[in-house]
C-alpha cells in the first residue's frame, strides 16, 4: 500500500466505514468535522481530527479550500470523499491533483463526463445504451423547461442535472403542478449541488431501480460486480437494497452487466462506481452513473467477499486488480436496510436531537452493522438523517431477509424518531417477501405501514409499572420510608393512578399492590404483573407469562419496544398544562429547525385545504407547509431565508367561516 496518511472528507456512517478499512490496511486516518460534529463518532474513531468550520455544509464539508488546507496541515497524501458532499465534484478531484494529493476516486474527466446527467444521457445514447425520452438541453430558463416538459408529456420526472441521491427530484402528473415542481427542483439543485440545471424525462409509473456495481483499475481492467435492486424508496431516496437483484432473467442480467461495463469504459472510468438503470418488463434504460462509492455497497461486498473501500484505496495507489471477471461469482444473498432519524407516521419528516440510547445488533447471527452514531451523540439538523445500516446475509434471499428482520428486532434507539419499525413491517409485506417490488412500493403499501403504534392494554400496564420500578431519579443514598414507591396507605389498598399519553391519546392506569406484584386496570382490561428493573428494561411477568421488556426512561418520557417498533409514552402530570395546548387552531408550527426557502402565501390570501403556504428546508430535504383546511391566511411569521426554530408558529390560518364570524359578546 503506497498511501500512508488518509483524510476522510466526510462524516457519519461512511467516515466510520472508511476509517475501519483504512486502519486495517495500516493507514493513518484523519477526520474532519464541522462545529455540529465536534463530538461525533467519526471524530472519536480517527487517529486525528481537524475542524473545518461552522455547521452549514457550504462552510465545512463542501468548502474545497478548507478541506485542502486541512489536508496540507495534516500532511495527508490521499483524500477519500465518501458519498455525498464533494464526492462527485470534478473540481474537487482536480483541486486535489493540483495540490499533489491523491483523490480516492475516478479521474477528473470521468467525473466531468458523468457529472451532468444531461450530457451523460446523450453520451450513453450515442454509445448505444438505452435511455428514456426527455429533455437534456442547455437552454435552462423555466419557460423553456416548461415548454419542453409539455412536449415530453405526463407523467414526467424533473431531476437536478448535477445532483444525485434522489435529492430535488419532482414527479409531475399534469400541467397544473408543473411550474411549482420546476421551481422547487431548481431551488434544491442550487442549494444542494450549486448547479441550477435540470433535466426532464418521461416517468415510468412502476419500474424497478436496478444498478450494476463496477470496479475498474488504471491498467485497463473493467469488471462488473453483479446487480443490486434499490426499488424501495421514499422521496426518491433508497431505504432497502439487496444483491443480487431478484427476479431478472439470466439473459437480461447479462445485458445489464455488459451495459454497466460499457458505460464505465466509455468514460475511461477508474475506481468503484455504480451505473443505475430503470427496469420494467425485461427492458432497462440508463439513468445515471454515480462516480463514487454507494451507500448500499455493503450488499455487494457480502455476496462477493470483497472490501470495496480497500480496492478503492489500492487502485488509487496504482495497484492492478488481481482477479478476473469469471472469478467473481456471487454467493448467497444480502439485504440492507437504512436506519434513519425520521418519523414515518409524520410523512418521514426528519428527526434531530441527542441519542439517549443506541444498541446496534452487532451480535446477531447473519447481521453486519455499519453505523455512524452511538449513545450520547447528537443528530444535527444540517445533514442527512442516516444513522446506520443493518445488512442481513444468507444462502438465499429468504435467509438474508430473515437476518435483516432479526437485526431490526434487536435494534434499540431512543432520543430521536427512527424508521426501524417501518422497515421491519416493510420486510414483512408479502409482496416484498415474494420479490415483487417496484418504486411504487411506498405508494402501494405505505398507508398500512405508516401509522403511529398504539400501545396495547398490556403495554400501558407495563409502562405504568416501569414508572414505579424505573424512577427518573436514582434513590437517595440513605432512603427513608417516604422514598418508597409502593403507594402504602394505612388500612387502605396500595393504589396508584398513572395518566399516560401515547400517539396523542391519554390513558389512565390504576396499579394496586397485591402481594409481590400489582393488579393493573387499563380501561376494561385487567392484568396481573410483577417486575424487577434490569439493565435496559424490566424482567416482567404478565398474566403468568415471563418476558423481557426493553425500555428507556428519560424524565417523564418512556420508550418501550414491541419487536422492532418503539412505542413512545409520556407520564402526564395533571397539575401541568400541556405546552401543546397553547398552539391554537389554525397555527402551523415547525416540527424541526430549518430554513425558509419559499413563502407562497401572504396575509389575506384565500386558500383551499392542501395549498402550499411555505416551504422549509431541513436535513437536506424540502418540507411543504400546507393548509390543513380551507380558509384565509391571517399572518405569515417568517420570510424567505429566515432560520426557523423547532416549534415556531410559521403561518396562521383562519378556517373558512371563522374569519367572518361575529366576535363574541362582551
Amino acid at each position: 500500500m503506497s498511501l500512508r496518511r488518509l483524510l476522510i472528507a466526510n462524516r457519519g456512517e461512511i467516515a466510520c466505514r472508511v476509517i475501519r478499512t483504512a486502519r486495517r490496511l495500516g493507514l493513518h486516518t484523519i477526520a474532519v468535522y464541522s462545529d455540529a460534529d465536534a463530538g461525533a463518532r467519526h471524530v472519536r474513531e480517527a487517529d486525528e481530527a481537524w475542524r473545518l468550520g461552522p455547521a452549514a455544509p457550504r462552510d465545512s464539508y463542501l468548502a474545497i479550500d478548507r478541506v485542502l488546507e486541512v489536508a496540507r496541515r495534516a500532511r495527508a497524501d490521499a483524500i477519500h470523499p465518501g458519498y455525498g458532499f464533494l464526492s462527485e465534484r470534478a473540481e474537487f478531484a482536480a483541486a486535489c491533483a493540483a495540490a499533489g494529493i491523491t483523490f480516492v476516486g475516478p479521474p477528473v474527466a470521468a467525473m466531468a463526463a458523468m457529472g451532468s446527467k444531461s450530457a451523460a444521457k446523450e453520451a450513453m445514447r450515442v454509445a448505444g445504451v438505452p435511455v428514456l425520452p426527455g429533455y437534456h438541453g442547455a437552454a435552462q430558463s423555466l419557460e423553456r423547461l416548461e415548454a419542453e416538459a409539455l412536449k415530453v408529456g405526463f407523467p414526467l420526472i424533473i431531476k437536478p442535472s448535477g445532483g444525485g441521491g434522489g435529492k430535488g427530484m419532482q414527479i409531475v402528473a399534469s400541467a397544473a403542478g408543473l411550474a411549482g415542481a420546476l421551481a422547487s427542483a431548481r431551488r434544491l439543485a442550487e442549494s444542494a449541488f450549486a448547479d441550477p440545471a435540470l433535466l426532464i424525462e418521461r416517468y415510468l409509473p412502476a419500474p424497478r431501480h436496478v444498478e450494476v456495481q463496477v470496479l475498474c483499475d488504471g491498467h485497463g481492467r473493467a469488471l462488473h460486480l453483479a446487480t443490486r435492486d434499490c426499488s424501495v424508496q421514499r422521496r426518491h431516496q433508497k431505504l432497502i437494497e439487496e444483491a443480487p437483484a431478484p427476479g431478472i432473467p439470466d439473459e437480461v442480467r447479462a445485458r445489464l452487466h455488459a451495459a454497466g461495463v460499457r458505460v464505465a469504459q466509455a468514460v475511461g472510468y477508474v475506481s468503484a462506481g455504480t451505473v443505475e438503470f430503470l427496469y420494467a418488463d425485461g427492458e432497462f434504460w440508463f439513468m445515471e452513473m454515480n462516480t463514487r462509492l454507494q451507500v448500499e455497497h455493503c450488499v455487494t461486498e457480502e455476496i462477493l467477499g470483497l472490501d470495496l473501500v480497500e480496492w478503492q484505496l489500492r487502485i488509487a495507489g496504482g495497484e492492478a486488480l488481481p482477479f478476473r471477471q469469471e472469478e467473481l461469482v456471487p454467493r448467497g444473498h444480502a439485504l440492507e436496510v437504512r436506519v434513519c432519524a425520521e418519523d414515518p407516521a409524520a410523512g418521514f419528516v426528519p428527526s434531530a436531537g441527542r441519542l439517549l440510547e443506541v444498541r446496534w445488533p452487532e451480535a446477531v447471527a447473519g447481521v453486519r452493522v455499519d453505523a455512524g452514531f452511538a449513545t450520547g451523540d447528537e443528530v444535527p439538523t444540517h445533514y442527512d438523517s442516516l444513522l446506520g445500516k443493518i445488512i442481513g446475509r444468507g444462502g438465499s434471499r429468504a435467509a438474508a431477509l430473515a437476518a435483516a428482520a432479526r437485526g431490526l428486532e434487536a435494534l434499540r434507539i431512543a432520543g430521536v424518531a427512527t424508521n426501524a419499525g417501518w422497515l421491519a413491517d416493510a420486510l414483512a409485506v408479502p409482496a416484498f417477501a415474494a420479490g415483487e417490488v417496484s418504486t411504487r412500493f411506498l405508494a402501494d403499501h405505505g398507508a398500512a405501514l405508516g401509522a403511529a403504534p398504539q400501545p396495547s392494554s398490556e403495554e400501558y400496564a407495563l409502562a405504568a409499572l416501569a414508572a414505579v420500578e424505573c424512577p427518573a431519579e436514582p434513590p437517595p443514598a440513605a432512603p427513608s420510608p417516604w422514598d418508597a414507591r409502593d403507594a402504602f396507605r394505612a388500612n387502605l389498598p396500595c393504589a396508584q393512578q398513572w395518566l399516560l399519553r401515547a400517539a396523542g391519546a391519554e390513558q389512565r392506569v390504576e396499579l394496586v399492590r397485591e402481594g409481590a406484584g400489582y393488579v393493573a386496570t387499563v380501561g376494561a382490561a385487567v392484568h396481573r404483573l410483577a417486575a424487577r428493573a434490569v439493565a435496559g428494561g424490566l424482567d416482567a411477568t404478565v398474566d403468568g407469562r415471563r418476558r423481557r421488556v426493553d425500555l428507556h426512561r428519560d424524565g417523564d418520557r418512556l420508550a418501550l419496544w414491541r419487536g422492532a417498533t418503539r412505542i413512545d409514552l409520556e407520564i402526564v402530570d395533571p397539575r401541568h398544562v400541556d405546552a401543546r395546548a397553547s398552539v391554537h387552531e389554525g397555527e402551523l408550527v415547525a416540527r424541526l429547525p430549518g430554513t425558509v426557502v419559499a413563502v407562497v402565501a401572504a396575509a389575506g390570501d384565500v386558500i383551499d385545504a392542501g395549498a402550499t403556504l411555505m416551504v422549509l428546508e431541513a436535513m437536506k430535504m424540502e418540507h411543504a407547509i400546507v393548509a390543513p383546511t380551507a380558509g384565509t391566511v391571517v399572518k405569515v411569521h417568517f420570510a424567505k431565508g429566515d432560520r426557523v426554530p423547532e416549534g415556531a408558529v410559521l403561518v396562521e390560518v383562519a378556517p373558512r367561516g371563522a374569519a367572518d364570524a361575529a366576535p363574541p359578546a362582551d
